[in-house]
Protein backbone atom coordinates (compact mmCIF):
# COMPACT_ATOMS: atom_id res chain seq x y z
CA UNK A 1 0.00 0.00 0.00
CA UNK A 2 0.86 3.42 -0.54
CA UNK A 3 1.36 5.53 2.61
CA UNK A 4 -1.58 7.76 3.26
CA UNK A 5 -2.04 11.95 3.90
CA UNK A 6 -5.15 13.20 4.93
CA UNK A 7 -5.41 17.01 4.89
CA UNK A 8 -8.30 18.18 7.95
CA UNK A 9 -9.20 21.66 9.14
CA UNK A 10 -12.37 23.52 9.33
CA UNK A 11 -14.78 24.33 6.75
CA UNK A 12 -13.76 26.77 4.07
CA UNK A 13 -9.99 26.66 5.17
CA UNK A 14 -8.92 25.46 1.88
CA UNK A 15 -8.43 22.08 2.03
CA UNK A 16 -10.13 21.69 -1.54
CA UNK A 17 -8.05 23.52 -3.14
CA UNK A 18 -4.36 21.96 -1.25
CA UNK A 19 -5.84 18.60 -2.44
CA UNK A 20 -6.26 20.11 -6.11
CA UNK A 21 -3.01 21.53 -5.84
CA UNK A 22 -0.96 18.32 -4.61
CA UNK A 23 -2.85 15.94 -7.39
CA UNK A 24 -2.28 18.19 -10.16
CA UNK A 25 -5.74 18.20 -11.16
CA UNK A 26 -8.79 19.88 -10.02
CA UNK A 27 -10.81 16.64 -8.64
CA UNK A 28 -12.03 18.35 -5.66
CA UNK A 29 -14.78 21.31 -5.77
CA UNK A 30 -13.81 24.88 -4.55
CA UNK A 31 -16.10 27.06 -3.47
CA UNK A 32 -15.80 30.40 -1.34
CA UNK A 33 -18.94 28.64 0.22
CA UNK A 34 -18.69 26.36 3.25
CA UNK A 35 -18.99 22.65 3.65
CA UNK A 36 -18.69 22.11 0.27
CA UNK A 37 -16.84 18.60 0.81
CA UNK A 38 -18.84 16.38 2.76
CA UNK A 39 -17.24 12.85 2.16
CA UNK A 40 -13.64 11.49 1.70
CA UNK A 41 -12.27 12.38 -1.46
CA UNK A 42 -9.43 10.23 -2.73
CA UNK A 43 -6.43 10.64 -5.02
CA UNK A 44 -3.38 9.11 -6.27
CA UNK A 45 -0.02 11.69 -5.80
CA UNK A 46 3.24 10.89 -8.04
CA UNK A 47 4.76 14.05 -8.25
CA UNK A 48 6.95 13.73 -5.36
CA UNK A 49 9.91 11.25 -4.50
CA UNK A 50 8.08 8.79 -2.83
CA UNK A 51 3.77 8.30 -4.20
CA UNK A 52 1.33 8.36 -1.71
CA UNK A 53 -2.20 8.23 -1.30
CA UNK A 54 -4.12 11.92 -0.24
CA UNK A 55 -7.28 12.66 1.49
CA UNK A 56 -9.57 15.63 1.50
CA UNK A 57 -11.85 15.78 4.21
CA UNK A 58 -15.11 18.10 5.05
CA UNK A 59 -14.74 21.10 7.55
CA UNK A 60 -14.32 19.58 11.00
CA UNK A 61 -16.43 21.47 13.42
CA UNK A 62 -15.69 19.95 17.11
CA UNK A 63 -19.02 20.98 18.72
CA UNK A 64 -22.34 21.22 16.75
CA UNK A 65 -25.70 19.75 16.70
CA UNK A 66 -26.56 19.87 13.24
CA UNK A 67 -26.56 16.25 11.86
CA UNK A 68 -24.86 16.83 8.52
CA UNK A 69 -21.68 19.13 10.48
CA UNK A 70 -21.78 15.96 12.51
CA UNK A 71 -21.29 12.92 9.57
CA UNK A 72 -18.67 15.17 8.14
CA UNK A 73 -17.20 15.68 11.10
CA UNK A 74 -16.88 11.77 11.48
CA UNK A 75 -15.66 11.28 7.79
CA UNK A 76 -12.92 13.56 8.96
CA UNK A 77 -11.99 11.62 12.13
CA UNK A 78 -12.01 8.26 9.66
CA UNK A 79 -9.54 9.82 7.62
CA UNK A 80 -7.23 10.51 10.45
CA UNK A 81 -7.23 6.97 11.80
CA UNK A 82 -6.50 5.47 8.44
CA UNK A 83 -3.88 8.58 7.48
CA UNK A 84 -0.31 7.80 7.90
CA UNK A 85 0.87 12.20 8.15
CA UNK A 86 -1.98 14.77 8.43
CA UNK A 87 -2.19 17.81 7.32
CA UNK A 88 -3.39 20.20 9.48
CA UNK A 89 -4.98 23.44 7.29
CA UNK A 90 -5.80 26.65 8.94
CA UNK A 91 -6.96 30.39 7.53
CA UNK A 92 -4.13 32.96 8.13
CA UNK A 93 -7.06 35.60 7.50
CA UNK A 94 -9.23 34.11 10.51
CA UNK A 95 -6.49 34.18 12.57
CA UNK A 96 -6.53 31.14 15.63
CA UNK A 97 -9.70 30.41 16.63
CA UNK A 98 -11.30 27.97 19.40
CA UNK A 99 -11.77 25.44 17.09
CA UNK A 100 -8.56 25.40 15.20
CA UNK A 101 -7.58 25.24 19.15
CA UNK A 102 -9.81 22.11 19.93
CA UNK A 103 -8.94 20.24 16.49
CA UNK A 104 -5.10 20.67 17.18
CA UNK A 105 -5.62 19.13 20.69
CA UNK A 106 -7.34 16.31 19.02
CA UNK A 107 -4.26 15.51 16.69
CA UNK A 108 -1.70 15.99 19.43
CA UNK A 109 -2.98 13.06 20.76
CA UNK A 110 -3.43 10.94 17.76
CA UNK A 111 0.34 10.27 18.32
CA UNK A 112 0.84 10.51 14.65
CA UNK A 113 2.80 13.13 12.17
CA UNK A 114 1.08 16.21 12.24
CA UNK A 115 2.08 19.40 9.37
CA UNK A 116 0.49 22.62 10.75
CA UNK A 117 -0.39 24.93 7.42
CA UNK A 118 -1.15 27.91 7.76
CA UNK A 119 -3.19 28.46 4.71
CA UNK A 120 -4.16 31.76 2.26
CA UNK A 121 -0.41 33.41 3.13
CA UNK A 122 -0.61 35.23 -0.27
CA UNK A 123 2.30 37.65 0.44
CA UNK A 124 4.71 39.15 3.10
CA UNK A 125 1.61 41.54 4.37
CA UNK A 126 -0.22 38.26 5.67
CA UNK A 127 3.13 36.62 7.28
CA UNK A 128 2.50 39.13 10.65
CA UNK A 129 -0.68 37.40 11.11
CA UNK A 130 0.46 34.10 11.52
CA UNK A 131 1.99 35.04 15.33
CA UNK A 132 -0.92 33.90 17.25
CA UNK A 133 -0.78 29.94 15.90
CA UNK A 134 2.46 29.28 18.11
CA UNK A 135 0.32 29.49 20.63
CA UNK A 136 -0.61 26.14 19.86
CA UNK A 137 2.39 25.22 21.30
CA UNK A 138 3.85 23.64 17.86
CA UNK A 139 7.54 23.76 17.05
CA UNK A 140 6.85 24.41 13.34
CA UNK A 141 4.15 25.91 10.99
CA UNK A 142 4.31 26.18 7.37
CA UNK A 143 2.99 29.28 5.88
CA UNK A 144 1.17 28.41 2.47
CA UNK A 145 -0.59 29.59 -0.27
CA UNK A 146 -2.88 26.74 -2.22
CA UNK A 147 -4.31 29.03 -4.57
CA UNK A 148 -0.83 30.72 -5.86
CA UNK A 149 1.31 27.72 -5.14
CA UNK A 150 3.34 29.48 -2.31
CA UNK A 151 5.59 27.39 0.14
CA UNK A 152 3.91 24.23 -1.02
CA UNK A 153 7.43 22.77 -2.53
CA UNK A 154 9.29 23.72 1.20
CA UNK A 155 6.12 22.04 2.84
CA UNK A 156 5.70 18.93 0.70
CA UNK A 157 9.69 18.46 1.22
CA UNK A 158 8.91 17.57 5.31
CA UNK A 159 6.00 15.89 4.37
CA UNK A 160 7.70 13.50 1.75
CA UNK A 161 10.51 13.14 4.87
CA UNK A 162 7.86 11.68 7.25
CA UNK A 163 6.13 9.66 4.81
CA UNK A 164 6.50 5.61 5.48
CA UNK A 165 9.40 3.92 2.92
CA UNK A 166 8.83 1.25 0.53
CA UNK A 167 4.84 2.41 -0.40
CA UNK A 168 4.77 1.13 -4.15
CA UNK A 169 2.51 2.82 -6.89
CA UNK A 170 -0.75 1.33 -7.21
CA UNK A 171 -1.61 -0.41 -10.71
CA UNK A 172 -5.58 0.06 -11.59
CA UNK A 173 -4.82 -2.79 -14.50
CA UNK A 174 -7.11 -5.30 -12.34
CA UNK A 175 -9.34 -3.39 -10.51
CA UNK A 176 -12.85 -3.34 -11.94
CA UNK A 177 -14.28 0.61 -11.54
CA UNK A 178 -18.15 0.87 -10.83
CA UNK A 179 -19.87 4.08 -10.67
CA UNK A 180 -23.03 4.58 -8.86
CA UNK A 181 -25.35 7.04 -10.65
CA UNK A 182 -28.87 7.81 -10.22
CA UNK A 183 -31.08 10.80 -9.26
CA UNK A 184 -30.94 12.58 -5.97
CA UNK A 185 -31.94 11.19 -2.78
CA UNK A 186 -32.61 7.48 -4.61
CA UNK A 187 -30.53 5.71 -1.93
CA UNK A 188 -27.02 5.75 -3.68
CA UNK A 189 -24.62 6.76 -0.62
CA UNK A 190 -26.35 4.33 1.21
CA UNK A 191 -26.31 1.57 -1.37
CA UNK A 192 -22.04 2.55 -1.14
CA UNK A 193 -22.09 1.81 2.24
CA UNK A 194 -23.92 -1.25 2.43
CA UNK A 195 -21.73 -3.08 -0.19
CA UNK A 196 -18.56 -1.69 1.56
CA UNK A 197 -19.86 -3.06 5.22
CA UNK A 198 -19.41 0.51 6.92
CA UNK A 199 -20.45 4.35 6.50
CA UNK A 200 -17.36 5.64 3.64
CA UNK A 201 -20.05 8.01 2.79
CA UNK A 202 -22.52 10.45 3.75
CA UNK A 203 -25.82 9.37 3.91
CA UNK A 204 -28.28 11.82 4.67
CA UNK A 205 -32.28 11.88 3.64
CA UNK A 206 -31.92 15.70 2.14
CA UNK A 207 -31.29 15.83 -1.44
CA UNK A 208 -27.69 16.80 -3.03
CA UNK A 209 -25.79 15.61 0.23
CA UNK A 210 -23.38 14.03 -2.13
CA UNK A 211 -20.84 16.37 -4.46
CA UNK A 212 -17.93 15.75 -5.37
CA UNK A 213 -17.57 11.70 -6.32
CA UNK A 214 -15.81 9.80 -4.27
CA UNK A 215 -13.83 6.70 -5.00
CA UNK A 216 -13.04 3.85 -2.41
CA UNK A 217 -10.89 0.73 -3.34
CA UNK A 218 -11.90 -2.49 -2.00
CA UNK A 219 -11.24 -5.91 -2.13
CA UNK A 220 -13.70 -9.08 -2.48
CA UNK A 221 -13.04 -11.84 -2.65
CA UNK A 222 -9.57 -11.76 -3.76
CA UNK A 223 -11.08 -9.24 -6.89
CA UNK A 224 -10.45 -6.09 -6.82
CA UNK A 225 -12.44 -3.02 -7.22
CA UNK A 226 -12.98 0.93 -6.95
CA UNK A 227 -16.59 1.92 -5.89
CA UNK A 228 -17.26 5.43 -6.96
CA UNK A 229 -20.60 7.43 -5.36
CA UNK A 230 -21.32 10.11 -7.47
CA UNK A 231 -23.49 13.34 -6.57
CA UNK A 232 -27.41 13.00 -8.25
CA UNK A 233 -28.42 13.86 -11.45
CA UNK A 234 -30.76 16.46 -11.77
CA UNK A 235 -32.45 18.11 -15.12
CA UNK A 236 -30.91 20.97 -16.55
CA UNK A 237 -33.48 23.35 -15.27
CA UNK A 238 -33.28 22.07 -11.85
CA UNK A 239 -29.31 22.34 -11.20
CA UNK A 240 -29.60 26.24 -10.48
CA UNK A 241 -26.67 26.47 -7.41
CA UNK A 242 -23.50 26.71 -9.20
CA UNK A 243 -22.13 24.02 -6.48
CA UNK A 244 -25.12 21.55 -8.18
CA UNK A 245 -23.58 22.21 -11.15
CA UNK A 246 -20.45 21.33 -11.01
CA UNK A 247 -21.41 17.92 -9.24
CA UNK A 248 -23.53 17.08 -12.05
CA UNK A 249 -20.56 17.60 -14.30
CA UNK A 250 -18.33 15.37 -12.25
CA UNK A 251 -20.66 12.50 -11.90
CA UNK A 252 -20.58 12.67 -15.87
CA UNK A 253 -17.20 12.57 -15.56
CA UNK A 254 -16.99 9.68 -13.70
CA UNK A 255 -19.26 7.56 -15.99
CA UNK A 256 -16.07 8.10 -18.27
CA UNK A 257 -13.75 6.51 -16.21
CA UNK A 258 -16.13 3.51 -15.27
CA UNK A 259 -16.43 -0.02 -16.46
CA UNK A 260 -19.44 -0.27 -14.72
CA UNK A 261 -22.38 1.47 -13.97
CA UNK A 262 -24.93 0.79 -11.30
CA UNK A 263 -27.88 2.30 -12.98
CA UNK A 264 -30.16 3.34 -9.41
CA UNK A 265 -33.89 3.68 -9.43
CA UNK A 266 -35.97 4.24 -6.54
CA UNK A 267 -38.71 1.54 -6.63
CA UNK A 268 -41.47 3.78 -5.04
CA UNK A 269 -41.06 6.35 -7.68
CA UNK A 270 -41.32 3.78 -10.76
CA UNK A 271 -38.91 4.56 -13.99
CA UNK A 272 -38.94 8.55 -14.45
CA UNK A 273 -37.52 10.57 -17.98
CA UNK A 274 -34.41 11.67 -16.15
CA UNK A 275 -33.83 8.54 -15.35
CA UNK A 276 -33.69 7.55 -18.81
CA UNK A 277 -31.27 10.11 -19.52
CA UNK A 278 -29.00 9.19 -17.20
CA UNK A 279 -28.73 5.58 -18.17
CA UNK A 280 -28.49 6.94 -21.75
CA UNK A 281 -25.68 8.93 -20.26
CA UNK A 282 -23.65 5.58 -19.28
CA UNK A 283 -25.28 3.74 -22.69
CA UNK A 284 -23.21 6.43 -24.93
CA UNK A 285 -20.20 6.34 -22.85
CA UNK A 286 -20.08 2.38 -23.38
CA UNK A 287 -20.16 1.17 -19.83
CA UNK A 288 -21.58 -1.98 -18.88
CA UNK A 289 -24.72 -1.06 -17.31
CA UNK A 290 -26.77 -3.12 -14.12
CA UNK A 291 -30.30 -1.31 -13.03
CA UNK A 292 -30.50 -1.88 -9.22
CA UNK A 293 -33.91 -1.08 -8.09
CA UNK A 294 -33.37 0.20 -4.39
CA UNK A 295 -36.16 0.50 -1.40
CA UNK A 296 -37.67 -2.42 -2.82
CA UNK A 297 -38.24 -3.20 0.79
CA UNK A 298 -40.59 -0.12 1.07
CA UNK A 299 -43.07 -1.14 -2.15
CA UNK A 300 -46.46 -2.91 -1.27
CA UNK A 301 -46.17 -6.18 -3.39
CA UNK A 302 -47.42 -9.32 -5.11
CA UNK A 303 -45.90 -11.52 -7.29
CA UNK A 304 -46.69 -10.00 -10.18
CA UNK A 305 -44.73 -6.84 -8.74
CA UNK A 306 -41.16 -7.87 -10.07
CA UNK A 307 -42.67 -8.66 -13.68
CA UNK A 308 -44.68 -5.42 -14.13
CA UNK A 309 -41.19 -3.79 -12.91
CA UNK A 310 -39.22 -5.37 -15.14
CA UNK A 311 -41.44 -5.06 -18.15
CA UNK A 312 -41.09 -1.20 -17.23
CA UNK A 313 -37.79 -0.97 -17.36
CA UNK A 314 -37.44 -2.98 -20.60
CA UNK A 315 -40.14 -0.54 -22.30
CA UNK A 316 -38.86 2.32 -21.19
CA UNK A 317 -34.87 1.70 -21.55
CA UNK A 318 -35.44 0.00 -25.04
CA UNK A 319 -31.66 0.57 -26.08
CA UNK A 320 -30.31 -1.37 -22.69
CA UNK A 321 -32.00 -4.53 -23.15
CA UNK A 322 -28.86 -6.54 -22.31
CA UNK A 323 -28.47 -4.77 -19.12
CA UNK A 324 -29.57 -6.84 -15.86
CA UNK A 325 -31.58 -6.08 -13.13
CA UNK A 326 -31.16 -6.52 -9.41
CA UNK A 327 -34.00 -5.40 -6.67
CA UNK A 328 -32.43 -4.50 -3.18
CA UNK A 329 -32.54 -2.47 -0.25
CA UNK A 330 -29.59 -0.64 0.89
CA UNK A 331 -31.87 0.02 4.04
CA UNK A 332 -32.00 -3.99 5.28
CA UNK A 333 -29.59 -5.12 3.04
CA UNK A 334 -31.95 -7.39 0.61
CA UNK A 335 -30.39 -9.17 -2.10
CA UNK A 336 -26.82 -6.71 -2.03
CA UNK A 337 -24.60 -9.67 -2.97
CA UNK A 338 -26.32 -10.25 -5.95
CA UNK A 339 -24.69 -6.58 -6.75
CA UNK A 340 -21.35 -7.93 -7.22
CA UNK A 341 -22.33 -10.96 -8.75
CA UNK A 342 -23.78 -9.21 -11.62
CA UNK A 343 -20.69 -6.90 -11.46
CA UNK A 344 -18.54 -9.63 -12.32
CA UNK A 345 -20.54 -11.20 -14.90
CA UNK A 346 -21.29 -7.42 -16.59
CA UNK A 347 -16.85 -6.90 -16.55
CA UNK A 348 -16.17 -10.33 -17.99
CA UNK A 349 -18.57 -10.02 -20.92
CA UNK A 350 -17.24 -6.56 -21.54
CA UNK A 351 -13.46 -7.11 -21.26
CA UNK A 352 -13.80 -10.23 -23.23
CA UNK A 353 -12.18 -11.37 -26.61
CA UNK A 354 -13.01 -13.19 -29.01
CA UNK A 355 -10.76 -14.63 -32.29
CA UNK A 356 -11.14 -13.75 -35.77
CA UNK A 357 -11.59 -17.27 -36.48
CA UNK A 358 -14.60 -18.09 -34.70
CA UNK A 359 -15.79 -13.88 -35.10
CA UNK A 360 -15.79 -14.55 -38.47
CA UNK A 361 -17.29 -17.97 -38.56
CA UNK A 362 -20.36 -16.13 -37.05
CA UNK A 363 -20.44 -13.18 -38.85
CA UNK A 364 -20.35 -15.69 -42.31
CA UNK A 365 -23.61 -17.56 -41.14
CA UNK A 366 -25.46 -14.56 -39.86
CA UNK A 367 -25.22 -12.81 -43.17
CA UNK A 368 -25.51 -15.53 -45.07
CA UNK A 369 -29.14 -16.29 -43.15
CA UNK A 370 -30.01 -12.57 -43.39
CA UNK A 371 -29.04 -10.18 -46.28
CA UNK A 372 -28.90 -6.81 -45.37
CA UNK A 373 -31.49 -4.61 -47.24
CA UNK A 374 -30.51 -3.06 -50.48
CA UNK A 375 -28.92 0.82 -50.29
CA UNK A 376 -29.58 2.92 -52.92
CA UNK A 377 -30.76 -0.19 -55.27
CA UNK A 378 -27.37 -1.81 -54.70
CA UNK A 379 -26.44 -4.64 -52.72
CA UNK A 380 -24.50 -4.21 -49.14
CA UNK A 381 -21.31 -6.77 -49.71
CA UNK A 382 -19.65 -7.78 -46.54
CA UNK A 383 -15.72 -9.03 -46.57
CA UNK A 384 -14.66 -10.05 -42.98
CA UNK A 385 -14.92 -8.47 -39.33
CA UNK A 386 -12.23 -8.16 -36.64
CA UNK A 387 -12.39 -7.29 -32.97
CA UNK A 388 -10.74 -3.92 -32.64
CA UNK A 389 -10.96 -3.85 -29.22
CA UNK A 390 -12.47 -4.18 -25.33
CA UNK A 391 -14.49 -2.35 -22.94
CA UNK A 392 -17.21 -2.31 -24.36
CA UNK A 393 -15.97 -5.18 -27.14
CA UNK A 394 -15.58 -3.11 -30.43
CA UNK A 395 -15.81 -4.76 -33.93
CA UNK A 396 -14.87 -3.55 -37.21
CA UNK A 397 -16.76 -4.92 -40.14
CA UNK A 398 -15.35 -4.02 -44.12
CA UNK A 399 -18.22 -3.75 -46.18
CA UNK A 400 -18.31 -1.92 -49.82
CA UNK A 401 -20.93 0.37 -48.65
CA UNK A 402 -20.24 1.16 -45.22
CA UNK A 403 -23.08 4.37 -45.10
CA UNK A 404 -25.62 1.61 -46.96
CA UNK A 405 -25.67 -0.54 -43.77
CA UNK A 406 -29.38 0.11 -42.41
CA UNK A 407 -29.49 0.39 -38.48
CA UNK A 408 -31.80 -2.41 -38.14
CA UNK A 409 -29.34 -4.88 -39.67
CA UNK A 410 -26.59 -3.30 -37.29
CA UNK A 411 -28.65 -4.25 -34.31
CA UNK A 412 -29.15 -7.66 -36.14
CA UNK A 413 -25.58 -8.33 -36.30
CA UNK A 414 -24.96 -7.16 -32.73
CA UNK A 415 -27.62 -9.94 -31.51
CA UNK A 416 -25.85 -12.88 -33.31
CA UNK A 417 -22.55 -11.65 -31.56
CA UNK A 418 -24.34 -11.54 -28.30
CA UNK A 419 -25.90 -14.92 -28.53
CA UNK A 420 -22.70 -16.60 -29.56
CA UNK A 421 -20.54 -15.19 -28.07
CA UNK A 422 -22.49 -14.64 -24.60
CA UNK A 423 -22.20 -11.00 -24.23
CA UNK A 424 -25.28 -10.16 -22.95
CA UNK A 425 -24.75 -7.60 -20.43
CA UNK A 426 -22.39 -5.61 -22.21
CA UNK A 427 -23.08 -2.98 -24.82
CA UNK A 428 -21.31 -3.66 -28.35
CA UNK A 429 -19.84 -1.29 -30.72
CA UNK A 430 -19.98 -2.37 -34.39
CA UNK A 431 -18.13 0.11 -37.22
CA UNK A 432 -18.57 -0.20 -40.81
CA UNK A 433 -15.74 0.76 -43.22
CA UNK A 434 -14.84 0.43 -47.20
CA UNK A 435 -11.84 -1.95 -47.97
CA UNK A 436 -9.83 -0.89 -50.96
CA UNK A 437 -10.30 -2.96 -54.15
Amino acid sequence: MRPIVAIVGRPNVGKSTLFNRLIGRRKAMVDDQPGVTRDRNYGNVDRFEVPFILIDTGGFEPETNDQLLRQMREQSRLAMEEADVILFVMDAREGLTPADREVAEMLRRAGKPVFHLINKVDGDRHEAAIADFYALGVDEIFTVSAEHNRGIGEMMEAVVAALPQGGAANTDDDVTRIAVVGRPNVGKSSLVNRLLGFERVVANPTPGTTRDSVDTYFTCKGKHYMLIDTAGIRRKGKTVEKIEKYSVMDSLRSIERADVALIVLDAAQGVTEQDEKIAGYAYEAGRGCIFVVNKWDALEKDNSSIGKFVESIRTEFKYLPFAPIVFVSALTGQRIGKIMTETDNVMAQYSRRVTTSELNRIFSEAVESHHAPLHQGRRVKFYYATQVGTKPPSFVIFTNRPDGVHFSYERYLSNRFRDAFGFTGTPLRLMFRGRDR
